[in-house]
């Protein structure tokens, strides 16, 4: 049974992403770290205590669909009331409209406690969540007044509407329609499919954010708006009303996150008989300008969905440690006990589970980091918030694509160490694994998250932002270097020479992306990502050690240094070396 790491996120979040510093400096009015770390406490005994014990039965018993209608599994009812009334929802939410607007950082690390937990829980709050970021820095005071109380609280549910079956990742496709009534509403027809929590039994309305075009649109995404349309419409005093013209039409069947409601949603089809048909909706921000509006809620969910993969690897490295001391099998030199050994004893099964621990500690690091980017953006003004925007947007497709990465990585690994039993469901590992595949996927593809990294956000701040990153990075290494500590072995060198591939594949990105070879800068982009991630989150673990001089964070530091790090070599050669080949092979490819 998953058991939340509080104390390893509390000084993750204090000490390798810049919490304290930032606590230390009034960033964040009277919040001290005794708040901080009663927050994190009841978050850890709530995702252990409460929302564990339903993983299994959410996975088992899924989200059913009968007459338009979802039920969610026996007990997920009641574990969300006990969620809102806990005020988890809000806990970064604005403060005018009812949340606590506490740090960025302590809602992710919130979030990754409920994923690791039950990931199938986990993504439904994360795209409330979303919607109030959207609402609250596009919507007019009337739809803010009307929804934003009632989705902080958690009383309502929100949603993201972008996909359609010819219109995935190019919404220029997206053929869902608006008309204006004229009375300052709009009538919404068309078909969105893979929407998460689109329909379920957990609130008493759901409040859809839908792209759609109007009659009058420019073609592709300049043409896109955004509505806002509920479930029920709103009475006169806030309460929901009669029933839109909204329905669900289907749930799909996957591969995991079973209990997390994966709808077609259908609008303007005629499902609320008394009425003209076309489900009512309200524009959000101006007309054609939706995908603005929808990229907040879509930046949000990216960070989110990274912390989904670090939630499944903490859990999955969980599962994986208890069961290799509990398994014996075999002899070990390092075992003195008598019988056979516990696995655990074996170096086969150390390397995996040192290499699931890293990876899931890096991951965390990046995303916390990403996060508190966002907090001192919030919190600043004119050139600091800039330069720490900046550092969040840089951060974003790193976080969601690294970590996402990680989560079904740690989480195969963890399959491997339970051996024959990790195939089998019983164990739980392989759901695990079943759950992280998603994450890579949705909420934007990791190819795209790393074509974003290089064409977007390596050109901010006049592409020198990414050099100051980093150059915080490499004051790191200097850092180990300056301990000259035999205990660190050659995690200076091994991040110095990381340090150094990253930037030598950021200077050939930007060159080809100068130069106009878009296709030769695409063409390393994955790889490119990944580099950056391995080197940055090498940092982020001397960071740590260097925190706290514990032989085990040091020792985790060195490992990953001296057996990951050398990846990064292999991911140059890639990069600055890669396309011609790769675009050699991939004629083969074209069947037309």
């Amino acid at each position: 049974m998953y058991r939340a790491p509080v104390e390893e996120i509390g000084f993750a979040l204090k000490h390798v992403a810049g919490l304290k510093a930032a606590l230390d400096a009034g960033r964040f009015g009277d919040l001290g770290e005794d708040l901080v770390d009663a927050i994190l406490s009841e978050a850890g005994r709530f995702a252990t205590e409460e929302v564990a014990p339903l993983y299994e039965i959410g996975d088992k018993v899924g989200a059913r669909l009968k007459d338009a209608a979802v039920t969610m599994p026996p007990g997920w009812k009641e574990l969300y009331r006990h969620w809102t009334e806990g005020g988890w929802n809000g806990l970064s939410a604005p403060e005018d409209f009812g949340g606590q607007g506490l740090p960025i950082m302590l809602g992710v690390a919130a979030l990754e406690m409920w994923n690791s937990a039950s990931m199938a829980f986990g993504i439904g709050p994360t795209l409330t969540m979303g919607a109030i970021e959207a609402l609250e820095k596009h919507a007019s005071e009337e739809l803010k007044a009307t929804y934003l109380e009632k989705l902080v609280s958690g009383e309502w549910t929100g949603t993201m509407n972008l996909t359609e079956p010819q219109a995935g990742s190019d919404l220029a496709a997206l053929r869902s329609r608006a008309e204006r009534v004229g009375d300052g509403t709009y009538r919404i027809f068309g078909q969105k499919i893979f929407i998460t929590y689109g329909e379920h039994d957990l609130t008493d309305n759901i409040v859809h954010l839908v792209l759609a075009r109007l009659p009058d649109a420019p073609a592709g995404t300049r043409g896109i708006s955004l509505f806002l349309v509920p479930k029920l419409l709103p009475n006169a005093d806030g309460t929901p009303g009669s029933r839109n013209d909204v329905f669900c039409s289907g749930i799909e069947e996957k591969l995991g996150i079973h209990a997390s409601p994966t709808c077609t949603m259908i609008y303007g089809d005629g499902f609320a008989k008394d009425r003209t048909p076309g489900a009512i909706g309200w524009l959000i921000g101006e007309e054609n300008k939706g995908l603005a509006c929808m990229f907040t809620m879509m930046n949000n969910a990216r960070l989110s969905v990274g912390m989904q993969g670090v939630a499944v690897a903490e859990a999955a490295f969980q599962k994986a440690l208890a069961y290799a001391n509990d398994r014996r099998q075999g002899k070990a030199s390092s075992y003195s006990g008598e019988g056979m050994a516990p696995i655990v004893h074996h170096p086969d099964v150390q390397r995996n589970l040192l290499t699931m621990k890293a990876l899931t500690q890096t991951a965390r690091a990046i995303a916390y980091a990403c996060a508190h980017a966002l907090d001192l953006a919030r919190a600043s003004e004119g050139d600091a918030k800039a330069y720490w925007q900046d550092r969040a947007n840089l951060l974003t497709p790193v976080a969601k694509a690294f970590a996402t990465d990680v989560g079904v990585d740690v989480a195969s690994l963890g399959v491997q160490v339970h051996g024959g039993m990790g195939f089998i469901e019983e164990t739980g590992a392989a759901r695990l694994l079943r759950d992280a595949r998603i994450a890579p996927i949705y909420e934007g593809t990791n190819g795209i998250q790393a074509i974003d990294l290089v064409t977007r956000k390596l050109p901010l701040g006049n592409g020198d932002h990414v050099f100051d990153y980093i150059g915080e990075l490499d004051a790191v290494a200097n850092a180990v270097a300056a301990l000259n500590s035999e205990d660190y072995g050659r995690t200076a060198v091994c991040l110095e020479q990381a340090l150094d591939d990253l930037q030598q594949t950021t200077r050939f990105l930007r060159r080809q992306l100068e130069d106009g070879r878009t296709d030769d800068a695409l063409a390393g982009a994955t790889p490119y990502l990944r580099l950056f991630a391995l080197a940055a989150g090498g940092a982020y673990l001397a960071r740590a050690a260097l925190a706290e001089g514990e032989a085990a964070r040091i020792a985790l530091c060195r490992f990953f240094a001296e057996n990951m790090l050398g990846e990064t070599a292999a991911l140059r050669d890639r990069v600055t070396m890669g396309a011609a080949s790769l675009s050699d092979a991939a004629k083969a490819l074209f069947a037309v």
